[in-house]
């Protein structure tokens, strides 16, 4: 068996705990011994491949493990073992302080042992900064937008919103944890047909609320809360936008299409009541919208520091710059009475109209306007998350953003799936304009928020999610939720019951004391909570949070292992102190990893 030991610390306070990332930095030791070897002709490879370091099963095995040798063999022309043994000869033992020893086993893994004192630092630096534990300031300060949810505001949110919701809270928690400067935003398509419809959709309520008799356009909006707008509109006008059926339904001959239909009832909407009234009542609509989504949202613990209208861009000529830019580029021209911007030309499929043959202004062409006032409000970075049906979306909106001089690379567009939620084995099917869907706030009602928010990031975003209520509802093991945070109130039950035989905890004896704390079961509490602040800033680099979802499931699984097998009110003081320390550390880290992606920590379940 081939060990290297490392030569002693450099540092009076853990490495780790002045910034470090453990897995970075083995990966990095890897990295190292793997150039030196490239650059001794000991390794034939152009390029070095990507180094993992993965945390081991058996003890026995070390604390973690790296397979590179073995990925490296065919092209290397080198044994496994034999390159395993020549990486580990070439690490840099004297220049780093926390590896204890590094083994290579069979096929070829190279194994590293950890230090004891490292482990057992953990739970006193925890302690000592509580909810600070895992903050850092690899951020810097830079200014982060995070724009999320973004539904139209005609109907209130559905599941699907909802896991855009969980998401970008989470991501924009990650981002600040690390020392981003975070701007949460909402943008408001408060213009454009849809909101034209929706105003219509209310007005053909109002009018049945006058005693009227209308046949309601099936494509028109039809939940319950269109009614609800109505009455309240019938409360405020009465009877004053009232027309008769008959004139109304004027012009709108019965053989055209549905959305055909939609176009001339506005239309005469709009003729009989006049335009101003008749945005009045679009107004009331959307502003009752927007009043229901912002309660939701908060309830579901999602505030936004902006809500951004789509109105606004209309009255500040900010369109108007957009085509400036372009047109000073060359990357314009008009063609059958519009006005097209050559997408084409910067690796979008076709090119793209800006402007309609009518003057009005596309649905691009007022993205492009807004995210040019992002780029005029100096965010260094800008993340943008929208459902999954808007990916083709993404390259059109880049392609204007380098046609606008602007630097791509700085807008990160994210896609969430779609969900589907489950009733035992009957899909719920959700349509906006039918009302047939279930509303986040059903949801809520139903599982609660915090399983509500866990249950929608356990997954990458891009996947697809079935959500299953009877799981999130359930109070087992197998809820990872309701387990993370029964192992949460059961370390506030060890502390009640210290309490109840008047015992004493002493947390700087524990401190002192750390070392007592020698059961595979501490060592493997140990090992995973040293992991938790290289994983918030992996999660936060990623805008993965489900990392950090899955390491507060393993987190939970330690402990309720180490619940099981052993006594923490011993009656050896200085092993009881230690032990408390050490399970307070880890709720310390469970509540900080919690709230980051916004459940609560309950001290009693």
């Amino acid at each position: 068996m081939y060990i290297l030991a490392c030569q002693g610390a450099r540092y009076n306070v853990p490495f780790f705990f002045q910034g470090f990332h453990l897995k970075r930095d083995l990966e990095r030791l890897i990295t190292e011994a793997l150039a030196a070897l490239q650059r001794e002709g000991v390794l034939s490879i152009d390029t070095l491949p990507t180094v993992q370091i993965e945390r081991t099963r058996d003890a026995r095995h070390g604390d973690f493990a790296c397979n590179v040798a073995m990925v490296l063999a065919t092209t290397s022309r080198i044994k496994p073992r034999e390159l395993a043994e020549r990486i580990c000869a070439a690490i840099p033992a004297a220049t780093f302080d926390i590896v204890e020893k590094v083994e290579v086993a069979d096929p070829g893994f190279i194994n590293f042992f950890l230090k004891f004192d490292l482990f057992h630092s953990a739970p006193a630096e925890i302690l000592k900064k509580k909810e600070k534990y895992g903050r850092s300031n690899g951020g810097q300060g830079k200014r982060v937008i995070v724009e999320f949810v973004s539904a139209n505001p005609t109907g209130p949110l559905h599941v699907g919103h909802g896991r855009g919701a969980a998401y970008g809270d989470a991501v924009a928690n990650l981002l600040e944890a690390i020392g981003f400067n975070v701007h949460r935003e909402y943008y408001i398509n408060d213009t454009g047909r849809q909101m034209d419809i929706l105003g219509l959709s209310v007005w053909l309520r109002y009018l049945e609320r006058c005693g009227e008799l209308i046949e309601f356009p099936i494509n028109a909006y039809r939940g319950d809360y269109i009614k609800d707008i109505a009455i309240a509109l019938h409360k405020k006008e009465g009877t004053s936008l009232c027309r008769s059926a008959d004139v109304v339904m004027q012009g709108v001959p019965p053989e055209i299409d549905a959305e055909a239909q939609l176009d001339r009832l506005i239309e005469q909407a709009e003729a009989l009541i006049g335009k101003e009234d008749f945005r009045k009542v679009t107004d009331l609509a959307i502003q009752a919208m927007l009043e229901d989504i912002r309660e939701d949202l908060a309830q579901f613990g999602v505030e936004f520091d902006e809500w951004f209208s789509e109105r606004s861009l209309v009255g500040s000529q900010a369109v108007e710059k957009v085509i400036d830019r372009l047109k000073k580029g060359r990357h314009t021209y008009s063609e059958g009475g519009a006005f097209w911007f050559k997408a084409s030309g910067f690796r979008d499929e076709k090119d793209r109209v800006l402007v309609r043959e009518n003057g009005q202004p596309t649905y691009f062409a007022l993205d492009a306007a807004y995210h040019l006032d992002k780029f005029n409000r100096h965010f260094d970075r800008m993340i943008d998350i929208w459902g999954a049906d808007h990916h083709g979306y993404v390259p059109r909106l880049k392609a204007v953003i380098e046609a606008m001089g602007e630097d791509r690379e700085k807008l990160d567009v994210r896609l969430v799936q779609f969900v589907s939620l489950y009733r035992g084995q009957e899909k719920v099917q959700m349509s906006t304009r039918s009302g047939e869907f279930v509303t986040l706030r059903e949801l809520r009602e139903e599982i609660g928020r915090d399983a509500a928010r866990f249950f929608y990031i356990l997954r990458k975003s891009e996947q697809h999610l079935d959500f299953d209520l009877q799981l999130a509802k359930s109070q087992s093991s197998d809820n990872p939720v309701y387990y993370i945070q029964y192992a949460h109130a059961r370390i506030c039950s060890v502390m009640r019951q210290m309490e109840q035989k008047n015992l004493r905890w002493d947390p700087d004896e524990g401190v002192r004391n750390l070392s007592k704390l020698t059961e595979p079961h501490e060592n493997a509490l140990l090992a995973t909570l040293i992991l938790y602040p290289g994983l918030v800033e992996d999660a936060a680099q990623s805008e993965e949070p489900h990392q950090l979802a899955y390491y507060l499931r393993e987190l939970a699984n330690d402990f309720h292992t180490y619940y099981n097998a052993h006594q923490f009110l011993v009656d050896d003081e200085p092993l009881r102190d230690a032990r408390i320390c050490l399970i307070q550390a880890t709720g310390q880290v469970l509540r900080n990893g919690l709230g980051l992606l916004g459940v609560s920590a309950p001290e009693a379940m």
